[in-house]
């Protein structure tokens, strides 16, 4: 049978014309019908078939079945859609994926080395932040003459401002900057730290104490954020808990310059009777200096390539990556190698059109209404969207981890020095001496009179001059012709006692505080001191500069050990592990009944803590995108400073009550936050999104 493709010759043998001889067209002539034979053949050859059993013509010619050309061109739909999808999928990680790519390419080296020193300074200043008020507080009591009411709330108030800086800075963080806002926190810490030394109330100390923990309660959630967006992926968990060490050198720093200056008296000044500058305000002044060296140092840091990114800045964040390149390997002595990325994918951005022009236009108010209301919402919706379905049920977890951790851990941190001090306390009452119907008479006084209970006493025609009076009480007791001069006391009181014809002259013995249900008869106060007056040897024991010291320098074991094992055996167990570890600690303080006893398994405590703190932090970099990353942790960070102010207020109510109900409340938050954390996602090896 002749090819029926060829039909462009005729029967008797002619060629018929094609297009294209000779001239433009190229396409062969083919005839519409087929030879007469070749026709009458086929009929015979399908004579006595049925219509359903005949063959499709076309197949004797290998033309295809229209049906099979729909299907195959459904086919081909169907292939083109799954690989768009295929497509969208690799677009949606290729930015990831290759920013992992760079920093590897990048290396580890000097830029890396820089940042975490000046990181960890900031990190260090937050450490300082939460020990500087404790240490003061014992002498600010006394020259503030606080109430055992106001105490508490300036212990509690840093947390408070911690909490709110910590949301606050995460959420701005991820809008404006990981360098742009650790700048401003670290400025405001600064500037507020420092007026506090020079605030004479309790209401100015108070105002710019709380302003300060605002400005560095940003510094953890975004030194973390901003740290591991330089790190590739087997270096991450490694060196992020390096970088936890600094926090306990803000702890060694504080405990050491408190041990160093507060004790000294001489080291201040004072401009009449209403400005006074004792020692602790040289050692809050003192404390806010790594705050000045962090804040001077992140000026020469760039920003966080991996936010420019988000943001789609593409030429800055191309230029900073290029500069960490050239940073590391010109000092391992490599300057000739070439950074070899010259394009960087990036997300799409859903920035409003219309708002970025509104920014753009009308009055300066308005300019600045629109940016600031834009940026507001922003931040509250990158804050609700924390809770949405793919993120909620981990970040439930890690919340409810982060909350045990801290209500344990700062706890049992404000109830350690706590103990010690009643422990303390109990052992002075024991020896405390008491005098009952004593009489004295035309008696000088020149020597200090301590731990004293004077019952049913009489004092006649005695004189008290340039002494000191500590924890003695007077109990119904009668001072006739008495005079008192430049006495100093604390803690001292008359209780239903007469006095007569006494006179006191540049005291600090008030009538309206110091004597209680007293009868005062032709009883005179001349020129009594203004405010409250310190007593150095009392309120600065020696012991609770130590028992700090030694709970910070406890840390280093846990911290070594975090970071050797972190990328070997994983976040998980590293967590999970260590706050078994201290639930386990924590349980053996109720055979705790001496003040070394206490300060060991504090120290304990502290030890196996502190790999867990590693570990939380190291994982919550991990778990969130880049978007979010800061906005999580300022979140997470936030419940942790609101657990430390339950935690503190609480235990602090059962000292000198009993010490079983602060070690079950701990014990149970620990065992149920390690098990837990079993049940987070292991990030070990999952490149930060």
């Amino acid at each position: 049978m002749d090819d029926p493709y060829q039909n462009n010759i005729n029967q008797q043998g002619e060629a018929y014309p094609t297009y294209g001889e000779g001239g433009q067209y190229t396409y062969p002539y083919q005839t519409d019908f087929p030879p007469q034979e070749e026709e009458d053949a086929a009929s015979d050859a399908t004579e006595g078939h049925d219509e359903d059993d005949q063959m499709y013509e076309g197949e004797y010619q290998g033309i295809p079945h229209p049906d099979e050309i729909k299907e195959a061109r459904r086919a081909a739909r169907r292939e083109a859609r799954m690989k768009a999808r295929m497509a969208a999928e690799v677009e949606e990680e290729t930015l990831p994926d290759q920013y992992e790519s760079i920093m590897e390419d990048c290396g580890h080296g000097r830029f890396q080395w820089t940042l975490f020193t000046v990181l960890g300074l900031a990190l260090m200043a937050d450490g300082v932040e939460c020990f500087v008020v404790s240490f003061a507080l014992p002498s600010a009591e006394k020259d503030m003459c606080l109430s055992n009411a106001d105490k508490g709330m300036l212990g509690l108030i840093v947390y408070v401002g911690m909490m709110v800086g910590a949301v606050l800075w995460g959420g701005l963080a991820d809008k404006l900057g990981r360098r742009q806002c650790l700048l401003y926190a670290l400025a405001i810490n600064c500037i507020f730290s420092f007026l506090s030394c020079f605030a004479q109330g309790y209401g100015f100390f108070i105002f710019f104490r709380l302003c300060s923990g605002i400005g560095i309660g940003g510094s953890i959630p975004v030194v973390y954020t901003y740290f591991a967006e330089f790190l590739q992926m087997d270096k991450r968990g490694e060196h992020l808990s390096w970088l936890c060490l600094f926090w306990m050198l803000g702890g060694l720093f504080a405990s050491f310059t408190a041990w160093g200056i507060i004790p000294h008296y001489g080291w201040g000044f004072s401009m009449g009777t209403e400005f006074q500058f004792h020692s602790w305000r040289v050692f809050v002044l003192v404390c806010f200096l790594p705050s000045v060296a962090a804040l001077a140092g992140l000026v020469f840091m760039p920003e966080s390539p991996r936010f420019l990114l988000e943001t789609a800045r593409h030429d800055e964040a191309w230029m900073i990556l290029k500069q960490v390149h050239d940073t590391n390997w010109r000092a391992k002595g490599e300057p000739e190698r070439v950074f070899q990325v010259s394009q960087i994918k990036i997300p799409q951005t859903q920035d409003d059109e219309f708002i970025e022009i509104q920014s753009e236009t009308g009055t300066a108010f308005q300019r600045f209404m629109v940016r600031h209301m834009t940026l507001v919402k922003q931040v509250m919706k990158n804050l609700m969207s924390l809770a949405a379905p793919d993120l909620r049920l981990h970040g439930l977890f890690i919340a409810i981890v982060w909350f045990t951790m801290a209500f344990s851990y700062y706890g049992l941190g404000a109830w350690f020095p706590d103990q010690i001090k009643y422990l303390q306390f109990e052992e002075y009452e024991s020896n405390v001496k008491i005098f009952h119907r004593e009489k004295v008479e035309r008696f000088h006084f020149n020597f200090t009179l301590q731990n004293q209970v004077h019952k049913e006493g009489e004092y006649i025609h005695d004189r008290f001059i340039n002494i000191e009076i500590r924890n003695v009480k007077f109990e119904e007791s009668l001072f006739e012709n008495c005079y008192f001069e430049d006495v100093r006391s604390t803690d001292t009181f008359f209780e239903n006692c007469t006095l007569k014809n006494t006179v006191f002259y540049n005291t600090d013995l008030w009538e309206d505080s110091k004597f209680i249900n007293c009868k005062l008869e032709n009883t005179t106060f001349l020129h009594p001191k203004k405010g409250c007056h310190l007593n150095f040897q009392e309120e600065n024991d020696i012991l609770i500069y130590l028992v700090s010291f030694l709970g910070c320098l406890s840390v280093v074991p846990g911290n070594i050990i975090a970071g050797l094992l972190m990328d070997k055996i994983g976040r998980l167990k590293i967590i999970g592990g260590s706050m078994l570890g201290s639930a386990g600690c924590t349980f053996f303080l109720l055979l705790c009944f001496s003040q070394w006893a206490v300060i060991l398994f504090q120290c304990l405590f502290f030890a196996a803590s502190a790999a867990a703190w590693n570990g939380i932090e190291v994982i919550t970099v991990e778990l969130y995108p880049a978007s979010k990353r800061a906005t999580a942790f300022g979140v997470l960070n936030g419940t942790c400073k609101l657990a430390a102010i339950i935690s503190t207020f609480v235990f602090g109510k059962f000292i000198g009550i009993t010490k079983i109900i602060p070690i079950i409340l701990s014990f149970s938050a620990l065992v149920c936050g390690g098990l837990l954390a079993f049940k987070l996602p292991e990030t070990r090896e999952v490149i930060l999104q």
